[in-house]
């Protein structure tokens, strides 16, 4: 037989031993319409489920718009004010008393005594003036006042002489021994020596006083301490001319009484009604330790335009000389407070033609612009004397579109109010 056809009939053997493949049948009408309902329950599923997203993207942008259109506000309360209140301003110290020496006789100085921080008594010899030219004036109007005294001699003799002659010529002329002229003549001559005596009477009592300011100056050429105290200040040495009646350079000498010191501070005019004599004080100096006790002597009654402060006075005792004048000082006042007064911070008030008033938020987060009365401005404090109590919510820094009846969010809390509209 031949190969190839050996291999023929061997696969038409393998062929015929292999099963028969069925053909596909079509889908049944119920499974058709099973899938159908699958397919439209997914669709009907997915679309609720893009409906709700939506509703809740729709809800939540709505919610969002609504919290916009609420202003949102930071809320304070009003505090009592403290049993004692301080105030501490910066002050300066001076001296009880200051005499500024100045030069009243021309001259060289010879000698001086004291240097500064030396403890002087009054009256007591500072410098000496070498003044020759003064000394030349007072010589010559002593000497000028014998001559004066001289002259008045001279016409007082005069005078003597013609009032005598004029009353024998008056006796002479009633009995027709002289004649009428003669004795005018010598009535005449008799006043006129009388005028001339007051004259020279005038003129030495004119030079009386010119050798009394003369030796006035003299007593100058010392330059004295005018009070006991402390050498401040020495500008002067050893050979130094002066003019007498210099005024406009440096002093000679500057004399403190230091046993009180005055201290001077400049007061808020909101603090000057409480500014009364006798208020006590604490003075603080830096490089000191403890504080000094002070207490307010006056004020100027005054108020400076442009600071709106005025000046107050206050002594301290200082006996042991640890205050200097000139130094910065801390003064704080021990001031009286009412501890009924109620304190608000001044970002809360409101101002319009309405006057003074803060925005009181209630319950139900409404807004009411209420009216205060203010008293005394602290800063970053103002008190209130009438319109607020301590249980009240107060906006800080409220806007200035707020009005009564508007509704807000406070900062922080989870709820949040329903605007007007959509209650």
């Amino acid at each position: 037989m031949h190969p190839l056809q050996t291999h023929k009939s061997e696969d038409a053997v393998h062929l015929s031993a292999e099963p028969a493949i069925a053909s596909p049948r079509p889908p049944s009408s119920r499974q058709v319409g099973l899938l159908l309902a699958g397919v439209a329950v997914g669709g009907a599923a997915l679309a609720w489920v893009g409906i709700n997203d939506r509703a809740k993207g729709m809800q939540e942008v709505e919610s969002w718009t609504e919290r916009q259109a609420v202003p949102t506000v930071r809320v304070v309360q009003a505090v009592r004010g403290p049993m004692d209140e301080d105030l501490t301003l910066p002050g300066s110290l001076s001296a009880f008393y200051t005499g500024t020496l100045y030069a009243r006789a021309s001259g060289y100085v010879t000698a001086w005594h004291r240097d500064i921080g030396a403890r002087v008594r009054k009256d007591e010899v500072l410098v000496e003036i070498s003044a020759p030219d003064l000394d030349q004036q007072l010589a010559e109007a002593r000497a000028t006042l014998v001559q004066l005294q001289a002259a008045v001699d001279q016409a007082q003799a005069n005078a003597d002489l013609s009032a005598a002659t004029n009353k024998r010529t008056a006796r002479l002329v009633t009995q027709g021994w002289s004649s009428e002229e003669r004795g005018d003549t010598d009535r005449f001559t008799a006043a006129s020596r009388m005028a001339a005596l007051s004259v020279a009477k005038a003129n030495i009592v004119a030079q009386q006083a010119n050798v009394g300011r003369l030796e006035e100056l003299a007593r100058f050429k010392e330059v004295r301490a005018p009070f006991d105290g402390v050498v401040t200040a020495r500008n002067v040495d050893i050979g130094d001319l002066l003019t007498a009646g210099g005024t406009s350079g440096r002093p000679l000498y500057r004399i403190s009484d230091l046993h009180r010191v005055r201290a001077y501070v400049n007061v808020p005019q909101a603090f000057l009604a409480v500014m009364k004599p006798g208020l006590k004080a604490s003075l603080r100096v830096p490089g000191q330790g403890a504080p000094f006790d002070a207490e307010v002597t006056s004020t100027a009654n005054a108020v400076a335009e442009d600071t709106r402060k005025g000046l107050v006075e206050l002594q301290a005792d200082n006996s042991e000389g640890k205050l200097w004048p000139g130094a910065f000082v801390e003064v704080r006042f021990h001031l009286p407070s009412d501890p009924g007064t109620l304190r608000v911070p001044a970002t809360t008030l409101v101002f319009d033609r309405n006057g003074t008033q803060v925005a009181q938020l209630g319950d139900d987060h409404r807004v009411a612009l209420k009216p205060v009365t203010l008293g005394r401005n602290l800063g970053n404090e103002v008190e209130v004397r009438a319109g607020v109590t301590i249980a009240e919510r107060l906006i800080d820094n409220p806007q200035e579109f707020l009005a009564s009846g508007d509704v807000v969010r406070v900062a922080g809390e989870e709820a949040t109010p329903r605007t007007a509209s959509a209650n």
